[in-house]
C-alpha cells in the first residue's frame, strides 16, 4: 500500500496505518455514504476524517495506476496548494492507496475534522438565516479571492464550501479537493464558476452585484451571464437525470 504523510503528522503513523487497516470496522460513519464513505477516527485529542473514495471502473483500475493520479492523491496535494495560498480547506494529513498487480484498489483522504456552522447548502434553503445576504456576499468575495489566486475549483457546489461564524467575520473552507485545475480563469470562466450554486434569482442577483464590485465590473455585465449560466446547468441536469430515469426504466 502506497502512503505519504503530513510530516507533521509522522509521530501517529502506525495509528493512521491501524485505521486504514480496519476501516470498516472502527470509527464512525459521518455524513453521506452513497457513493464516497467519511469514517471519523479520534487520535491525541484531534477528530480525523477519512474519506474512502469508491473503488474505480476497470478501465480506471489502470488509468491510476499508471497514467493519472488518484482522487486522494490529488485531494491531498490540491488541499496543500490551497493552504499555501491562504484558502481555507481542513488540515491536510495524508493518503494511502491500495493495487493489486496493474490493478489499482481503494483510496483514502486524511484530513482533520472541521467543525463548522453550516454549508452554503443550508443558504439556498433558508433565506432567513440571521445576516443571511452579509455571509452570501462574503462567500462571493471568497469566490473571487480564488479565481485571483488561479484556483478554478470544478466542484463549486452547494454542498463543498464549509463556513464557520466566529462573531462578525464568517470564515470559508472548501472540501471535495479532487477536480481542481490552477489557471488564468478568464471573465466567462470566472462567472460560469458560480453556475451550480444556486437556482435562485435571488441569489444570483446578489451575488452578481458583489462580483461585479469585486472584479470592476457593471452588474448589467455580470448577472445575465451568471444568471444564463445557472439556467444552462439547471437544464442540462435535469436532461440527465431524466436520460438516466429513462435508462433504469427500460432496463427494468
Amino acid at each position: 500500500m502506497k502512503k505519504v504523510i503530513n510530516t507533521e503528522y509522522k509521530a501517529i503513523e502506525s495509528t493512521l496505518d491501524h485505521f486504514i487497516l480496519n476501516y470498516d470496522s472502527e470509527g464512525s460513519p459521518f455524513g453521506n455514504q452513497q457513493r464516497n464513505r467519511l469514517r471519523l477516527f479520534n487520535v491525541e485529542n484531534k477528530t480525523l476524517n477519512i474519506k474512502s473514495f469508491k473503488v474505480p471502473n476497470f478501465i480506471n483500475k489502470i488509468a491510476y495506476n499508471f497514467f493519472r493520479k488518484s482522487k486522494a492523491q490529488r485531494s491531498f496535494e490540491y488541499a496543500n496548494a490551497l493552504k499555501n495560498k491562504s484558502i481555507g480547506t481542513p488540515e491536510p494529513i495524508g493518503f494511502y492507496e491500495s493495487k493489486k498487480g496493474i490493478l489499482f484498489g481503494k483510496s483514502y483522504y486524511i484530513s482533520e475534522h472541521l467543525n463548522y456552522d453550516l454549508t452554503y447548502r443550508e443558504l439556498t434553503k433558508s433565506f432567513d438565516f440571521p445576516n443571511y445576504e452579509t455571509i452570501l456576499r462574503a462567500f462571493t468575495r471568497f469566490t473571487f479571492k480564488l479565481h485571483e489566486n488561479r484556483i478554478h475549483f470544478l466542484d463549486h457546489s452547494p454542498g463543498n464550501t464549509l463556513i464557520k461564524i466566529n462573531g462578525n467575520v464568517y470564515e470559508f473552507f472548501l472540501v471535495d479537493l479532487n477536480r481542481m485545475v490552477f489557471e488564468d480563469l478568464s471573465f466567462e470562466k470566472r462567472i460560469n464558476n458560480f453556475a451550480k450554486l444556486s437556482i435562485h434569482k435571488y441569489m444570483v442577483e446578489i451575488m452578481s452585484d458583489e462580483y461585479a464590485k469585486c472584479i470592476g465590473r457593471d452588474y448589467g455585465e455580470v448577472f445575465p451571464l451568471m444568471w444564463k449560466n445557472t439556467q444552462d446547468f439547471q437544464e442540462s441536469y435535469h436532461r440527465r437525470r431524466r436520460l438516466k430515469e429513462a435508462i433504469i426504466f427500460w432496463k427494468k
